[in-house]
């Protein structure tokens, strides 16, 4: 069965919407649901919720933009789009999802000193939340509201060909933030915004990431993990083959003092960096906040990284970073076939508090 939402007056958009999945979500056979070319929609937040009885196609092939009035959020400051507990799901097309997200950069704490960051909207364009059997595909999504596209408590989720943009000083822009989920696949995306190209946090299991192009950005993160003395995982994650450039950061984890748990058997595989500021870091003493953090004798223990096959040119002296915890030094730290230059030069290597295992070529070297 397909369903399309047609051409309607600006305030019965959300109306139409919302009648369309309801069709689609209550039907027995297998819906699809189509944002027509070349029209464009105005959407206040909606929550496209299950479960629904059949599978669902979601085709955007127009654009989808949010709407620029920030009272609409004022019942939940952290969301815009979201498909929540539905299975079977597919949502691609090769159109457009715009968060006209410059009225909410002009009123971000971390532009405005005037204002707090304590409660502060975190709306996020694209979420998936408690979603099962996942495709996200094709789809260009640009200038979110904070971050872009956010995977929650989601099992089985297949993420490829995204372009995701937005500009480079726009405050904590996120691309793919995937968080309490598990086997997710993020392949062939092109990634440039003012945050984390790829950030995996707490709860976060068996995530491979391939073929992803990341910059302007901070690059690929895991973490931050830890934040206010709390408990996070995240486990069994590889990025394999991936090119960075102009990025604040390369490949980074990063845990704040206080936290426990772990970060663990982490792979980063034939990666290239251009004129990037750190190529390889792990920050156990990571500290986002304007007052300096206290030192503590806890941390998210990081163990079993392999580093290989990471080559290209870093914006800094210091392309190696790993600075650990002294009552939980990082374990494992694998380092083969690295070859990081600065100016046509060598570049330096700081790396404190870590077991680290060198294997072929290795330039800077930890030793």
């Amino acid at each position: 069965m397909e369903l399309k939402v047609m051409e309607v007056m600006p305030l019965r958009v959300l109306k139409a919407f919302n009648n369309a999945w309801k069709a689609a979500c209550s039907s027995s056979q297998g819906s699809v649901l189509v944002v027509p070319k070349n029209k464009n929609y105005l959407l206040k937040p909606i929550t496209f919720e299950g479960p629904c009885k059949s599978s669902i196609a979601v085709q955007i092939y127009g654009t989808l933009q949010a709407s620029t009035d920030r009272s609409a959020y004022s019942k939940d400051l952290t969301r815009w789009l979201v498909f929540e507990n539905v299975q079977n799901l597919a949502v691609e097309g090769g159109g457009t999802i715009n968060g006209n997200g410059k009225i909410w950069w002009e009123n971000s704490c971390k532009v405005n000193d005037d204002l707090s960051c304590k409660d502060a909207p975190t709306v996020c364009a694209l979420t998936f939340y408690n979603c099962k059997n996942l495709v996200v595909k094709n789809l260009k999504i640009q200038n979110a509201q904070k971050m872009h596209v956010s995977f929650e408590k989601c099992v089985g989720v297949e993420v490829s060909g995204l372009t995701i943009t937005a500009p480079a000083d726009s405050p904590n822009t996120d691309g793919i933030h995937v968080i309490h989920t598990q086997n997710i696949q993020i392949s062939s995306s092109v990634i440039g915004t003012g945050d984390d190209c790829i950030s995996i946090v707490s709860g976060s299991q068996k995530v491979q990431a391939t073929g992803i192009t990341c910059g302007p950005g901070h690059g690929i993160s895991i973490g931050s993990l830890g934040d206010g003395n709390s408990e996070a995982h995240v486990s069994d994650v590889t990025v394999n083959g991936a090119t960075l450039a102009g990025t604040t950061n390369g490949v980074r984890i990063k845990t704040w003092q206080g936290g426990s748990g772990s970060a663990s058997n982490i792979k980063f595989q034939n990666i290239e960096m251009h004129n990037v500021k750190n190529p390889i870091i792990i920050d156990q003493k990571y500290c986002d906040q304007d007052k300096p953090c206290k030192s503590q004798s806890r941390a998210v223990q990081v163990q079993n990284v392999l580093y290989q096959n990471i080559k290209g040119t870093s914006s800094s002296s210091e392309a190696i970073q790993i600075d650990c915890s002294e009552k939980f030094p990082c374990k494992g730290i694998v380092l083969q076939g690295i070859d990081l230059r600065v100016g046509g030069k060598a570049a330096k290597a700081e790396c404190n508090n870590a077991k680290i295992i060198e294997k072929g070529n290795v330039s800077p070297s930890c030793t």
